[in-house]
């Protein structure tokens, strides 16, 4: 999992979200102080874990004295009725942090799982799985972790650690030349460029100015190929647009290098995971 320094901001924030001004009211003006629980977190649906140490880090976070044990590790294939942690301690402290470890888990194993079934559907090609910066405001670290531990691999994490021009991009440019030369002049000498296509007219101009990536927006299957035929290897490939289990797998078989999904982080259904308290 990514350093705690840099989850721990956002668990934080989760649980401030959650706890509010008063804290965990409910459970103040029912559960003795004195009351200690044990209870195990548990997968309700087969899938990928992933963000346990996010998860746990609530409830360390919420209260110091619970002990906490992970059973399962970040990556995992887990079936259903699988446990992956067992928590004991303060009751209070359980439960006020229960929802917003569940929504960190449940959250980051959905994309895990979602992406491992691309992952799964293009086996034996030599395309990649990666992702994009439609991710959940706030929890794109995690989120992107996710799709690692998924099988996948990341793209950009933010608008500055890579050039990506897009179609908003070329307009106010006028055009894929100028465009590409104003980039290049701009970029620094590890910075790679990659530049959105529509056209395979885009992609001929784009090759000859020179480009290290190309993404090639929205083209059906034949017209992917004829793109990775025209590139011959001379900048990566990438496929984008509409891309789901059912679709990846003729994506793959164009010849692309990688293919990109936004719905593996902004549309993936969560992975049903609960606690319960023993007894």
């Amino acid at each position: 999992m990514a350093l705690r320094l840099l989850i721990e901001p956002l668990v934080r924030a989760a649980l401030i979200e959650d706890l509010g001004r008063a804290g965990d009211i409910t459970s103040e003006a029912i559960v003795p102080r004195a009351a200690r629980v044990e209870a195990v977190i548990a997968a309700r649906q087969p899938g990928v874990l992933a963000g346990l140490d996010a998860a746990l880090l609530a409830f360390e976070l919420t209260e110091p004295d619970l002990r906490i044990e992970p059973l399962s590790a970040d990556g995992q294939r887990v079936a259903r009725g699988t446990v992956v942690a067992r928590i004991a301690g303060p009751a209070r402290g359980v439960l006020a942090a229960e929802r917003t470890a569940l929504n960190l888990l449940s959250r980051a194993s959905g994309v895990a799982t979602a992406t491992r079934a691309l992952v799964d559907a293009i086996a034996g090609s030599k395309a990649r799985i990666v992702c994009t910066r439609k991710t959940t405001p706030g929890l794109r670290i995690l989120e992107k972790e996710a799709v690692r531990l998924g099988g996948g691999a990341n793209h950009r994490f933010g608008l500055d650690d890579a050039m990506l021009i897009k179609d908003n991009h070329l307009a106010l440019a006028g055009g894929v030349k100028p465009a590409l030369e104003r980039a290049r002049a701009g970029a620094g000498h590890l910075v790679k460029i990659e530049l959105e296509v529509d056209t395979l007219d885009q992609l001929a101009e784009a090759l000859e100015v020179g480009v290290d990536a190309v993404l090639l927006d929205n083209m059906d299957p034949p017209t992917l190929r004829e793109a990775v035929a025209m590139v011959g290897g001379r900048a990566i490939t990438e496929a984008s647009g509409r891309i789901s289990p059912q679709t990846v797998a003729a994506v793959a078989a164009t010849g692309v290098d990688l293919i990109s999904s936004g719905w593996i982080t902004h549309s993936a259904p969560i992975l049903d995971l609960g606690l319960d308290i023993a007894g």
